[in-house]
């Protein structure tokens, strides 16, 4: 077991408090995300994964257009809390907007029926591990980030806004910046009630 990598894993955590100063330069996170897609699992070996990373103010952009969506949505009472957050997003330096091309998923169904049903299920659970990847390695690099889910509110105008293909769909979208403040330390469940072993 290398240390090394649970080191890595134990870093990452959500950091919600974010800068546009970053410790890396924009092209160290380039390079992390590209290795994340390029190997990450995915089903059939299928690499149905896609990424999109936003810097300055493509990346103010993204959360601009969520504001927006959600002005329409929660009550005008409602919204100072929301705009909050979002403020807070905005003030990260970038953003990782994570899809899957589903145009991949759809030949996959067309090329095995018998999987059919379980290849929407295994692509987000791809997805996930991508997400994880580009997580740890962020934090690995002492980049904080945190992960959303506003889709499918703002799929139509992401795809619109950045020209993207119409069957990319959006999984989640990761702000990232420079950690202005650090996560609490982390309470655990007892392990042995979520860890089962039979010899």
């Amino acid at each position: 077991m290398s240390n090394n990598y649970f080191d890595a894993v134990k870093k990452r955590r959500s950091v919600y408090a974010i800068s546009k100063e970053l410790p890396v330069s924009a092209e160290k996170v380039q390079e992390i995300v590209e290795q994340a897609v390029l190997h990450s699992p995915s089903s059939f070996n299928s690499q149905s994964a896609r990424a999109v990373v936003l810097f300055g103010e493509q990346h103010d952009k993204v959360w601009d257009i969520t504001s927006s969506t959600l002005r329409q949505i929660v009550p005008t009472d409602q919204f100072e809390g929301t705009a909050q957050k979002m403020a807070a997003f905005k003030a990260g330096a970038g953003t990782v907007l994570f899809f899957e091309d589903q145009a991949v998923v759809e030949q996959l169904q067309a090329n095995f029926a018998a999987y059919a049903d379980n290849f929407p299920i295994w692509s987000n659970q791809s997805s996930g591990m991508l997400q994880h990847v580009v997580w740890t390695a962020l934090a690995e690099a002492g980049v904080g980030a945190s992960l959303q889910h506003y889709n499918p509110l703002i799929d139509e105008e992401v795809k619109s806004t950045w020209g993207l293909p119409e069957k990319w769909k959006l999984i989640a979208q990761m702000p990232f910046g420079g950690i202005v403040t650090a996560p609490g330390e982390k309470e655990f469940q007892p392990v042995e009630e979520r860890v089962k072993v039979f010899k």
